[in-house]
């Protein structure tokens, strides 16, 4: 049995689809508010209940030889900041204590490329790399960061631990729309006249759900597994898109300093007056500073993971946003 935590998500739902697909049965646990009409719900065992419950923790992990932990809160804002480590970081050090407790053969931890930079960055390979609580930017990074670390803590005392780092998934069926996919949408429906230029680092989802159970097949413990794709810049990415829907990229860049302002502002807004999901957060902002290129070959070599291109990735976003009439 594999336990799959936040399965319901644009990750998540990908890699329940991958396991049944090879046969294996899954248990999926998401929060008893997700929505999750959209899973095979005959073919797996649904558990909902919050990872910030460790009895509960227990109770989905039982019976269970294999756990992939993906439940997270991956928004860069939250009005009660103290939530980012109570999901990310506390909720992950459940999962993986109820995992172990239980006796699996093997639990992943799902981080996040966010946190694989610092000011010194350069890109390259990070999958030895180490990072310090300095090097983050805001409470989310912070808190997916502490996650992290206690995640190889557990491995140094010997525990089967698996961490797998994801760089920015793109593709088909992300429907809560995470960041990328919320620009992409945006620009698709032309609602994106100038952009902040940034280095980024795309995989389709589909790709970086093979590489999390390849890495659950065969990876060792101690090795940050970079599931990483293509090195972009936003504009070569939102031009990519513009080809596939016919409309042209946006020629004016957004200055640093404006869209940060605009950051603090929107989240000033959010916090004391609409409470819902700022425009811009200032840890986005701040994030397109740092270098988000990657080398992600020696993850490839090891586990054997070759993504597909990214124009597929970029063809099959797109009907997809056009089937939920978002374009």
């Amino acid at each position: 049995m594999n336990l799959v935590t936040g399965g319901a998500g644009f990750i998540g739902s990908h890699l329940v689809q991958q396991l049944l697909a090879a046969g294996e049965t899954v248990r999926v646990l998401e929060h008893p508010k997700a929505v999750v009409s959209h899973l095979p719900l005959e073919c797996i065992e649904l558990v909902q209940a919050d990872i910030r419950d460790l009895d509960a923790m227990r109770n989905a992990a039982r019976g269970c030889e294999r756990v992939y932990h993906l439940a997270a809160d991956p928004n860069l804002w939250r009005r009660n900041r103290r939530e980012f480590d109570e999901i990310n970081h506390v909720g992950t050090l459940n999962v993986m204590r109820a995992a172990l407790d239980s006796g699996v053969s093997k639990a992943l931890y799902v981080s996040t490329e966010s946190i694989l930079t610092s000011d010194q960055s350069n890109g390259g390979a990070v999958e030895s790399a180490r990072f310090r609580e300095e090097d983050m930017i805001g409470p989310y990074c912070l808190s997916k960061f502490r996650a992290e670390q206690a995640v190889f803590q557990l491995a140094e005392t010997g525990a089967p631990v698996i961490v797998c780092s994801p760089t920015l998934p793109i593709g088909p069926g992300d429907r809560n729309q995470t960041p990328p996919t919320r620009l992409s949408v945006a620009f698709c429906r032309g609602k994106i006249p100038a952009y902040l230029d940034c280095q980024l680092n795309l995989i389709d989802v589909r790709d970086v759900a093979d590489g999390m159970i390849r890495a659950m097949q065969r990876g060792r413990p101690f090795i940050r597994y970079l599931l990483g794709g293509h090195n972009f810049r936003l504009i070569e990415w939102l031009q990519l898109l513009g080809d596939i829907v016919n409309r042209p990229a946006p020629r004016w860049t957004i200055p640093y300093s404006a869209a940060l302002a605009t950051g603090w502002f929107s989240e000033l807004w959010a916090d004391n007056i609409s409470h819902r999901m700022p425009m811009a957060t200032v840890t986005g902002v701040r994030l397109t500073k740092r270098l988000m290129h990657f080398d992600p070959s020696q993850t490839f070599e090891e586990l054997g993971l070759k993504p597909r291109p990214i124009e597929e990735s970029a063809r099959d976003a797109v009907s997809w946003y056009r089937q939920q009439h978002w374009i």
